[in-house]
Order: C-alpha cells, then sequence, then structure tokens
C-alpha cells in the first residue's frame, strides 16, 4: 500500500524561489556526510541566515522525512528512497514528481491557475474546497504560500504583484498530467468513506481517463452535482470536456472547458443531442426523441433555460466553437 499523501507542505530556508536550491544542498550534505540529529541541525545553523529555533529546523527535518527524501539509520541521517532517486537524476521533473505524489493538492492548484492567475487569499480557498482534508485555518495564507511558492521554485508558477499565474513549463505540465496522472490516488480530495464511491469513480474514469485531483477540482466548482440533471453522486458524475477531448489536446486541463455531468447525460451531450449556448441557455436537438420521462424532464422541457451554474465556471469561447461544429444550433 503506498504511504499516505502529505496535507502540510513545509517551506525551506532560503527564501520563496530556493527551496529547490535548499533541498539540493540538504540531500547533499546528507548524502556526503550521513550525520547524527545533531549535526544536521548544526550544518542548518551554520548554513543559513537567519534561522530559528531547533524546533523550526527539526519540523523541515520532519518533512522531509515524510516525503521520504532522508531517513534515519540508527544514529545517523541518509537518504531515504525519494532523495536516493532524485538524487541519482538530478532533473525538475522527477523532483516534481515525487513532490505530486507525496503532497495532496498541488496539482489541483496548478489547474485552477490554468484559465487565470490567483491570488493567495483564492489559492488558499481553492486548496481548501477541492481538498476539504487539508483542514487548516481558512484566515492562515500561511499554508496557500508554502504551497505557491514550492511551484514557484520548481518553475511552474511565477508572482506578478499580489497574483500567481502558471509559467510556460507549469502549462506543459498540466497539458500532459491531467492524463498522466489518471487513475492515481482515486479519492483525492474525497472526505468521504462510503465504499461504493471508490468502486463507481473506478468505473468512471474508465471512460475518461483524467488525473483524480483535475476530476475534484471540477466537482467542488459546481458542488459535486450535474448542473443539468441534479444528480449528486460522485461516482454516476463524469468530467464531460466542451471541447472534444481528442481533437482538442491544448484545452484538456483547462477547468473552464468542462463541466460534471451524469453519466447519461455526459453520453447525450457528447452525441450532440442538447448542447449549452454561451449565455448559458440549454437547447435540444430537434431530431432528439425519446418516452423517457428522466430526459424529458431534464433536457426537452428544460429547452431555452439557463443553466445559471455554469455561469463564471465554463468559458462562453468554448461553448461557441463547439456549437458552431454541431451545426443545428442557431444561437
Amino acid at each position: 500500500m503506498p504511504p499516505d499523501r502529505l496535507r502540510s507542505i513545509v517551506p525551506m530556508f532560503g527564501g520563496a524561489t530556493s527551496y529547490v536550491k535548499t533541498l539540493d544542498e540538504i540531500l547533499e550534505y546528507v548524502a556526503d556526510q550521513q550525520p547524527t540529529p545533531d549535526e544536521l541541525i548544526g550544518w542548518h545553523r551554520g548554513h543559513f541566515e537567519r534561522v530559528s529555533s531547533r524546533d523550526s529546523i527539526q519540523r523541515r527535518i520532519d518533512y522531509l522525512e515524510d516525503v521520504g527524501f532522508i531517513q534515519q539509520d540508527g544514529h545517523h541521517w541518509r537518504l531515504g528512497p525519494e532523495g536516493t532517486t532524485y538524487v541519482a537524476e538530478q532533473t525538475t521533473e522527477t523532483l516534481l514528481e515525487i513532490m505530486c505524489r507525496r503532497n495532496v493538492g498541488l496539482r489541483s492548484l496548478l489547474y485552477s491557475l490554468v484559465p487565470a492567475p490567483m491570488t493567495i487569499e483564492e489559492i488558499g480557498r481553492q486548496q481548501l474546497e477541492t481538498h476539504a482534508n487539508l483542514g487548516w485555518d481558512p484566515a492562515n495564507t500561511d499554508m496557500a504560500k508554502q504551497r505557491a511558492n514550492w511551484l514557484r521554485s520548481l518553475g511552474l508558477v511565477h508572482r506578478d504583484g499580489q497574483q500567481y499565474a502558471l509559467t510556460d513549463e507549469g502549462r506543459r505540465f498540466v497539458e500532459t498530467a491531467v492524463e498522466k496522472w489518471a487513475g492515481s490516488d482515486p479519492q483525492a480530495g474525497v472526505s468521504t468513506t462510503d465504499s461504493s464511491t471508490a468502486t463507481t469513480y473506478e468505473t468512471t474514469v474508465q471512460a475518461r481517463a483524467v488525473d483524480p485531483e483535475f476530476r475534484e477540482t471540477v466537482l467542488v466548482q459546481y458542488d459535486v452535482a450535474c448542473p443539468i440533471s441534479g444528480v449528486d453522486h460522485r461516482g454516476l458524475l463524469d468530467v464531460a470536456h466542451v471541447l472534444p477531448w481528442s481533437d482538442y489536446p491544448q484545452h484538456r486541463a483547462d477547468p473552464t472547458n468542462v463541466l460534471p455531468l451524469s453519466k447519461i447525460h455526459h453520453a447525450a451531450f457528447d452525441r450532440e443531442l442538447f448542447t449549452i449556448d454561451h449565455n448559458y441557455q440549454l437547447h435540444v436537438n430537434p431530431d432528439f426523441e425519446t418516452d423517457s420521462d428522466l430526459l424529458k424532464q431534464t433536457i426537452i422541457d428544460r429547452a431555452g433555460e439557463s443553466v445559471p451554474q455554469l455561469d463564471g465556471n465554463v468559458a462562453p469561447a468554448y461553448l461557441r466553437q463547439y456549437n458552431d461544429s454541431i451545426g443545428w444550433i442557431t444561437s
């Protein structure tokens, strides 16, 4: 069984954009010297300016141990399994994979930055709403800053005034991550212990293989409910792309190009039986006929109705582009 993912991310000494450099120096020292606990504490004090208390240093050491970068062997510190892997490869890609695999929420934060930059306060809200198990005080912005600064140090995010935005490298990462991380940590951000959730979720991702953190990022934007049918069970919801997955790979990881639909409504949408226009009004294919009361009530009888849950969540430009391609809608 893989180790639990960590909810707390600890900053490194050396400044907001130097976490990776600091980590490299610590791992190099541990690999070369195999220090005792006291020696590792003393090295920190002698190596970094304005290092605070022993407890502060120990908190960072404990974090590196929890991730697996270092481990104690008797009375000495050595490289742990993750540290050994990273030092051997020494690439940002390897470090990023380790950090995303071992820490809750980093990928969902990157996905949330795709549409637009965010302030630290917005980052904090996004993380807590998407990953309720993080559990920190919403008024404590330090937790959000630590996550943003790790991503800055990794080169995926940059700061512009009071806002944080994806770098080109960050955008390249999310474009591949949404598929690369499919099937990982299937309960990312989900606090329920309902056994049916995991089972039905596995079925869901077979239909559209997406990163669970991307999926959860989308679901929480809609309060975990299909905006068309009202279905509110995670296991019965799919992440539906407006501009199709296969035709527009550059938009696969954009939360404003997706919405959660029940499985049957996802199928109906993909078969062009209904659509939503750029004003968020529902339109029904004139050739769509059904005897199903469910489909009549949730699709046919709603023709012309507004779907307010989509406003601010789905980009009107994507809806326009999609509707231009299907032919029967004239709006």
